[in-house]
């Protein structure tokens, strides 16, 4: 029985990670009632756990717990819609699940959901928590982890913005491509957000963190797969793909952050690295120029040195003068000013971050204070590189960047 139950929760665990995202996008799509979804999915895997043991797995699981999840919806419906056109909505409904339910493949709607979570009506700052909810089946505690506030709070959030879809009618739908910019830029900012977090745990110890970057490539891949002709869509899968080469560079062997321009080129994933420029050439194909398509453009120029033994600055500082224009930000200013130094100077380097310096957004902004005070070091502004560093290193949160910051500068007060 141990055994019988060990092999049920195995299966439920693979239709969990491989469907989830699949049967809530179908349960909530004709309601957009996707709490509702997430509450008749829940019990069909509770049942699942409670009768595969004894009946075993069935041969389509994915159809088994759709239909114990529909009549679980259906009768949730019922005890709520009393009147002579509840019920025909009820029927309606009903027999629309029935059918699908018939079909040999079930139709894959978590695009449509995704940029339901995306809508401009859902607060920016849940769209990404909602899609890693509602796609990937994440908890609030994971998400409230991962996005650094407390359970609490991020449930509530998630609660209001699940209840702004079905009182809103926010449409489960693919936008016509005249509203598709907007949207689709919404649903790629969700995802990279996610993976940006799980990135930031490069050694993946924490555990709420740990699938993060994982998922939004996963995630990232399924959005490309359904919109192979969006070359935003192949930009960003790009972008995450060369970050994620890195990875095993990212750290030495006592587990101490490595700089980018020190990594050992032999621990990037290549094939990583293939798959990535394979996808930054499609969409180039598709002559439609946006924000992460030059990022992963960047990073590509960065990845020749593997070829050529050297960084390729020119052609970088090129791509972020475009990067300004089309995706202007203080990060995309930061990066530049920092190429800017390696092109042509220190000097104008620092000049850049001079004029950034009226923006209160970076005054707690760690790597602004890093990159200045690693540029006033090259010029010998001993002093102010030293208060830079101090509050870069105050501002950081990763122990292994603090321990390379402050061995920057301790190496600073050894030449004074």
């Amino acid at each position: 029985m141990t055994n019988d139950l060990e092999v049920a929760r195995a299966a439920a665990e693979a239709a969990a990670r491989q469907s989830y995202g699949k049967l809530i996008a179908f349960l909530a799509a004709r309601t957009r009632d996707v709490a509702g979804a997430e509450d008749a999915l829940a019990d069909a895997f509770a049942a699942a756990l409670e009768r595969w043991p004894q009946t075993g797995v069935p041969e389509k699981p994915e159809a088994w717990l759709l239909a114990v999840a529909c009549r679980r919806r259906v009768d949730a419906i019922r005890r709520r819609l009393t009147s002579e056109a509840g019920r025909d909505h009820l029927r309606l409904i009903a027999e629309e699940m029935e059918a699908r339910m018939i079909d040999e493949d079930l139709p894959d709607e978590r695009l449509r959901l995704m940029f339901a979570c995306a809508h401009p009506a859902i607060e920016a700052g849940v769209r990404a928590p909602l899609i890693l909810q509602t796609i990937l089946g994440f908890d609030a505690a994971t998400i409230a982890s991962a996005f650094l506030v407390s359970p609490a709070t991020m449930g509530q959030r998630l609660v209001r913005a699940k209840s702004r879809i079905r009182e809103t009618g926010i449409p489960f739908r693919v936008p016509e491509r005249a509203e598709l910019g907007e949207r689709l830029d919404a649903v790629l900012e969700a995802i990279y957000a996610a993976f940006a977090e799980g990135w930031a745990d490069p050694d993946g110890t924490e555990t709420r963190r740990r699938n993060l970057a994982t998922d939004g490539i996963w995630l990232g891949r399924l959005v490309a797969s359904l919109m192979p002709d969006e070359p935003e869509a192949l930009g960003l899968l790009a972008l995450m793909l060369f970050a994620e080469a890195r990875r095993a560079a990212r750290r030495n062997a006592a587990g101490d952050y490595v700089p980018l321009a020190e990594q050992e080129l032999g621990l990037w994933d290549g094939a990583l690295i293939d798959e990535a420029e394979t996808l930054l050439k499609h969409a180039a194909a598709k002559r439609v120029v946006g924000r992460y398509q030059l990022e992963a453009a960047v990073q590509s120029a960065h990845t020749t040195r593997r070829l050529t033994g050297r960084t390729d600055w020119a052609a970088i500082k090129q791509l972020y003068d475009a990067l300004s224009v089309i995706a202007g930000s203080p990060v995309v200013s930061i990066n530049r000013a920092v190429t800017l130094a390696e092109a042509d100077g220190a000097a104008a380097g620092l000049s850049a971050l001079d004029e950034l310096g009226d923006d209160t957004r970076l005054h707690d902004y760690q790597p602004y204070w890093a990159a200045r005070a690693g540029l006033l070091a090259r010029l010998g502004k001993t002093r102010e590189a030293t208060g830079a560093y101090d509050r870069a290193i105050g501002l950081e949160r990763d122990p292994a960047v603090r321990r390379f910051l402050q061995a920057r500068r301790a190496g600073l007060a050894a030449e004074e």
